[in-house]
């Protein structure tokens, strides 16, 4: 690898990404600190309802982490040990360690090149009888192709749960992510759409799988559980099954309500950059950039870049050295689950990756946040046009 190339004089390092949070943000928080109620309560049941009527859900839960919601739906489905659950090999950790810690078998289908989902037909040949459910990831912020996922997955009575950790404000067909599949999860971690620094969501249209998931995020206790240190509340409570810790607490919450609140506001912002991005980047050989179906709106939490090894020299690699080296921030996203120890380590197979496998050696990921200034664009943009201009094989 050669020594990156300086393109433009900056003093601070642009990082991936930074958090857009103002006076409201800090005094909704300041004031849950101040009322001396600092887990689960008023406020978390608030937003669990202010979220589900902006998606236009029958119910949503909130939970700790997109991590915990993964989880959670899958107990709440039933999904345990000789189970088997097909996944895209393009995600997260999370969405592989639910399925583990579950107890499941996991099992990986390729993704389909174009929106990075995974593929459908790739999906139907990995059932087995084992099958127990599916988890559809839509990654960066697009829709996968789920209709097709959705009917091969009822005709086989394979239940759907839907990772859209990246999604939040994502449309199908005009319709909001979240009640499609049986169950949806959404992250709120701090680089996503919007945030409550750490949490997610289960979103769902089945009241009994709701009110599971919600059970199972609160030690198993019953529903009014959370109430018994408060006025309105009784010592007397009862664990139904067996639980675990993974509910949201009231300063989360009080901080996702007002970040909700500005959900359009990011999502437009975001929409703006990624455009300005393609625009600029439009004409430049050897790349491929984002794309939005005519089906889906993208919610834009990654921008990514894909950078053809054979055209570009060094590649995604030479990119990145590039853009660090005139402090700006990138990432890839995602290392192939196949690729990490814990996959290895297990002897799972991994076979008919081609698509994931090409995808993976030509990503890079672009600083993409609403609190980007404009200046900073043009040096994001600046930097990635000379950059790939100079390295043109």
């Amino acid at each position: 690898m050669s020594e990156g190339r300086r393109y433009i004089e900056r003093q601070e390092v642009l990082p991936f990404f930074r958090p857009d949070l103002g006076d409201a943000e800090i005094d909704a928080v300041s004031q849950v600190l101040r009322s001396g109620w600092l887990t689960y309560g008023a406020q978390v049941r608030e937003f669990g309802q202010r979220c589900a009527d902006y998606l236009k859900v029958e119910h949503a839960v909130p939970v700790a982490s997109a991590s915990a919601g993964l989880f959670l739906a899958l107990k709440a489905l039933g999904v345990g040990e000789g189970d088997e659950v097909i996944l895209p090999p393009i995600t997260f950790i999370s969405t592989l360690s639910a399925v583990v810690h579950c107890g499941a078998t996991p099992v990986l289908a390729d993704i389909e090149p174009r929106y990075l989902g995974l593929d459908p037909e790739a999906f139907a040949r990995a059932i087995t009888p084992r099958t127990r459910c599916v988890i559809p990831v839509h990654m960066a912020g697009h829709p996968c192709r789920l209709p097709e996922i959705l009917a091969t997955a009822r005709q086989n009575g394979i239940k759907v749960v839907e990772d859209a950790a990246h999604s939040f404000g994502s449309r199908l067909d005009g319709t909001l992510l979240g009640g499609f599949g049986d169950a949806t999860v959404f992250s709120f971690y701090a680089t996503k759409n919007f945030t409550t620094g750490d949490g997610g969501l289960v979103t769902t249209q089945d009241p009994d799988l709701a009110e599971k998931v919600r059970m199972l995020s609160f030690h198993g206790m019953d529903g009014n559980a959370w109430q018994r240190y408060s006025g309105r509340g009784s010592w007397y409570y009862e664990v139904v099954e067996y639980g675990f810790k993974y509910h949201l607490g009231d300063p989360a919450a009080a901080l996702g309500l007002v970040q909700l609140g500005r959900a359009d506001e990011f999502l437009a912002r975001r929409t703006e950059i990624a455009a300005r991005y393609s625009e600029a980047l439009a004409d430049l050989p050897g790349v491929l950039l984002p794309e939005e179906a005519d089906w889906a709106t993208h919610a834009w939490h990654l921008y990514v870049l894909r950078v053809d090894p054979e055209r570009i020299r060094e590649g995604r690699d030479g990119l990145i050295e590039d853009l660090q080296v005139n402090r700006l921030g990138s990432s890839v996203h995602f290392i192939p689950l196949y690729k990490h120890p814990v996959w290895t380590r297990g002897g799972l197979p991994a076979e008919g990756m081609a698509e994931a496998e090409k995808y993976f050696q030509s990503c890079v990921s672009l600083p993409l946040f609403p609190a980007m200034t404009e200046g900073e664009i043009e040096d994001v943009i600046t930097v990635v046009r000379r950059s790939l201009s100079d390295r043109q094989s």
